[in-house]
């Protein structure tokens, strides 16, 4: 609706987890690394945490388009409510394994024969969790038995939990203590820092074809930041609204006050008045 107004070739904000729009943070750097290290380097388990909004889901995408053409198969499991045998049968079906069996035995024994054929082949297997947070500890100590399928030497299969901070907390507690000693490479996402609101935004607006100058006023940073904390969700949300607003007023750049108006409004929404009284 506003891309001509602001020479714009597509949407700079949108909430879905595109890969290209991903603005790598030295943190986001550094799990992005580990995780595709972690893969290729058959490390065994692998576990992403984060707060929600804060990029997860695009570093896997980002992940998965890294791993793409490589001899790398991947079973991308992003319904957390699956029981075990829910998350085999997707697994296999993922992978390409039409004859399972009806069995849970026999279904490992397929997934088996499987990961040994790609190993000797020299190929690697990845299975990726997201939200694992909503695994209980009964089925997080099933998925910690997928890593026994292995040789002498190596894992056959990769496991990459990802999920929201509780994931940390409930693979300190004792009862999952196997699964927390299999863990290769840990990292958690942190969210932006206040230097990093004005690069997220500017990154943005640059891969969608604009100049972030031309964009929002100077000054507007302080504000993106108070609003959200650094998160890149709200950043976007926030940002996409700033624009709308911005247009039907024929406004451009988007100036300070605003996105201050606009932050307050969406704020007041959320009843969490994150920016204070001042607006800072």
């Amino acid at each position: 609706m506003y891309l001509t107004f602001y020479a714009l070739k597509e949407k700079p904000f949108n909430a879905t987890p595109d890969p290209k729009f991903l603005f790598l943070t030295a943190g986001h750097r550094e799990a992005l690394a580990q995780l595709v290290y972690g893969v290729q380097e058959a490390k065994g388990f692998i576990v992403l945490s984060a707060e929600i909004g804060t990029g997860k889901t695009t570093l896997l995408q980002a992940l998965l388009r890294q791993l793409d053409g490589t001899n790398t198969a991947v079973a991308y499991v992003f319904n957390s409510t699956l029981g075990f045998d829910g998350i085999l049968e997707y697994m296999l079906r993922d992978f390409g394994i039409e004859k399972g069996g009806d069995t849970r035995a026999s279904r490992l024994f397929a997934l088996n024969n499987f990961l040994i054929e790609r190993r000797r082949a020299n190929q690697n297997t990845v299975l990726i969790i997201d939200e694992a947070q909503n695994l209980g500890a009964p089925l997080l100590e099933e998925v910690r038995l997928l890593s026994n399928l292995e040789t002498d030497t190596e894992k056959l299969l990769q496991i990459v939990l990802t999920g929201q901070p509780e994931l940390k907390a409930k693979l300190a507690t004792r009862e999952l203590r196997q699964l927390r000693q299999r863990i290769a490479i840990e990292h958690h996402v942190k969210p932006l820092g206040p230097d990093e609101v004005k690069p997220f935004l500017a990154h943005r607006i640059r891969v969608a074809g604009g100049d972030y100058d031309e964009v929002f006023a100077s000054g507007v940073e302080r504000v993106f930041y108070a609003f959200s904390g650094g998160t890149p969700r709200l950043l976007c949300l926030l940002a996409d609204r700033a624009l709308l607003a911005a247009f039907a007023r024929q406004i451009r750049p988007v100036p300070l006050d605003l996105v201050e108006g606009k932050a307050k409004e969406m704020d007041e929404v959320r009843g969490s008045h994150l920016l204070g009284d001042d607006g800072g």
